[in-house]
């Protein structure tokens, strides 16, 4: 028999420039979560390694300094007591230390501001612009989805979203609906390129293979006096099952994007589909 009870989801996620202050980065930051929870919002999603500048332009060890530990990292701190006030579900980038390791990780917050856990980014690029692997040992956790209150939710960081393998891994087990912060913008090598047209491509079509909701939070703005200046293209989105953008910003704005799902529904049209039922593993050995 089927149930008419309904399992709604509404989600946001947070476009903004940042600066060198990392108090101010996160007040900022604080005040977008505050509008979305306003909007109805119970999972609010920032931008990548919103803590302070993109640093990793350039190869620079004074950056190290400003890793630290989950538990004491003063992002997480400061938006612990905000998820619960709020009853809030936040996906906190940071720069984490792990004794002499250091990884671009995302510390996940619970409604009642508890740390559920933590994801290490997988997939660390190297290139003009976005030299990570300096800063960033490959992530050890493997991909992790989080049964919140609210609904299971899959997170990938930045470069994670432009591997198919990250999205399938993460429905596997079991998310309903995909998430990643991002930094990403001009290629300092080459002004020419403009990648932000395939960059929401590659996770619309993340959402049509997976019937799965997406959801990408950039950051905006041009940030300077870390080697070539990068200018960081926005276009934040929310995508539908279908691959729908449902909610977008541009190249400029700054704000919070908000939308809401069905999730029972969106549960039984996956199945429907039938994407996950006529996988052939046996055949996907390389």
């Amino acid at each position: 028999m089927k149930s008419d009870k309904k399992q709604e989801l509404t989600v946001a996620a947070i476009q903004s420039s940042y600066g060198s202050d990392i108090k101010e980065n996160i007040d900022k930051t604080i005040g977008f979560i505050e509008e979305a929870a306003r909007r109805g919002a119970q999972v609010v999603l920032p931008s990548e390694l919103f803590q302070g500048p993109y640093f990793c332009t350039t190869q620079d060890e004074r950056w190290f300094d400003s890793a630290y530990p989950v538990a004491t990292h003063p992002c997480v701190v400061a938006l612990q007591p905000v998820a619960k006030s709020l009853q809030l579900v936040i996906p906190v980038s940071i720069f984490e230390r792990d004794g002499q390791h250091t990884y671009n990780s995302i510390a996940m917050l619970d409604n009642a501001g508890n740390i559920m856990g933590v994801y290490r980014k997988s997939h660390i690029p190297d290139g003009p612009g976005y030299q990570e692997k300096y800063y960033f040992r490959p992530g050890n956790t493997g991909f992790k989805v989080w049964d919140t209150v609210y609904g299971k939710i899959g997170v990938g960081i930045c470069w994670d979203q432009w591997f198919p393998e990250t999205a399938r891994q993460l429905m596997l087990r079991g998310a309903d609906i995909l998430l990643y912060p991002t930094a990403i913008g001009s290629e300092p090598h080459d002004s020419s390129l403009d990648t932000a047209a395939p960059w929401r491509r590659a996770m619309q079509g993340h959402a049509v293979s997976n019937v799965v909701p997406v959801v990408a939070a950039n950051r905006v703005g041009t940030e300077s006096g870390l080697g070539a200046p990068q200018s960081f293209y926005g276009n934040s989105f929310i995508a539908d099952h279908r691959g729908d953008l449902v909610e977008s910003f541009g190249d400029k704005e700054e704000g919070v994007l908000v939308h809401s799902f069905d999730l029972t529904f969106l549960r039984t049209h996956r199945s429907a589909w039938g994407f996950f039922r006529d996988r052939r593993e046996d055949l996907y050995t390389a």
